[in-house]
């Protein structure tokens, strides 16, 4: 599963997000597609990184130091104005504390780092994906309890009527009594597998799971900050690959 499904809408949180209502159902949906566009995006700025620095250790005579090769790069291209500077000056000791907190030395210690960052990436996508998978089975459970405590009433009135007004209720309060058996099947099925109709724990354990997926996606958005200083590395390194390579031509010219 590459994103996390969205809930079903029903047709009256449908029609009232058409109208420009914002429905609960609609804003979880809403959330959603935020949460899918955060994994796809940072999925991809990875997989680019880790591409990228499993061909730079494949490259034969790979000898230079990360930092050695960001300095060439950093003197093959100096700022001339005050702001470029600052900024250069920003952007380079970023780096350098990401290598240094990272121990990396190496173009191989750096790919081993991306590695590293690609399977964090892979194995948290696992603990969301996990997380949201209970709290979509509870609030399924907790839709149906609202369903048959909103439509007992119903049912319950029609157990006790008299078998001659039975026909008339039943047509007038149709659409409940059928919400009401749908619901009650629901349960009755959960306890042929042993299960206990919990509604308070089970929004207890919707709370929890809530807070821990937001954790979760909290952890997801902290990967941004490596990912960034990986990126200025990449680039760094490309500049220095372009500058040699023009080098290249102005000799053989």
């Amino acid at each position: 599963m590459e994103q996390i499904p969205t809930i079903h809408m029903g047709v009256a949180a449908a029609q009232m997000e058409r109208r420009g209502i914002r429905t609960e159902k609609g804003s979880v949906n809403r959330e959603i597609a935020v949460q899918n566009r955060l994994l796809k995006e940072i999925k991809a700025r990875i997989t680019r990184l880790y591409n990228w620095s499993k061909q730079q250790t494949a490259k034969p005579g790979e000898k230079q130091s990360v930092l050695e090769q960001l300095r060439q790069a950093q003197n093959a291209a100096k700022p001339t104005t005050t702001y470029g500077k600052v900024k250069a000056l920003k952007e380079s000791a970023a780096i350098f504390n990401f290598l240094m907190e990272n121990g990396i030395a190496s173009m191989l210690e750096l790919y081993e780092k991306i590695s590293a960052m690609n399977n964090d990436y892979y194995a948290l996508w696992g603990e969301i994906v996990s997380t949201e998978r209970q709290i979509a089975k509870l609030n399924e459970r907790l839709t149906m309890w609202e369903q048959y405590s909103k439509t007992k009433a119903a049912h319950k009135h029609l157990s006790n009527m008299k078998p001659g007004i039975r026909e008339s209720f039943t047509e007038k309060r149709c659409a409940e009594l059928i919400l009401f058996d749908a619901a009650a099947k629901y349960f009755d099925d959960l306890k042929a597998y042993g299960e206990i109709i919990a509604p308070q724990k089970w929004r207890a354990e919707v709370e929890h799971l809530t807070a821990h997926k937001d954790e979760q996606y909290q952890r997801m958005k902290a990967m941004r900050e490596d990912i960034k200083a990986v990126e200025k590395i990449r680039k760094a390194a490309d500049m220095l690959a372009k500058t040699e390579k023009f080098k290249d031509k102005e000799h053989e010219i």
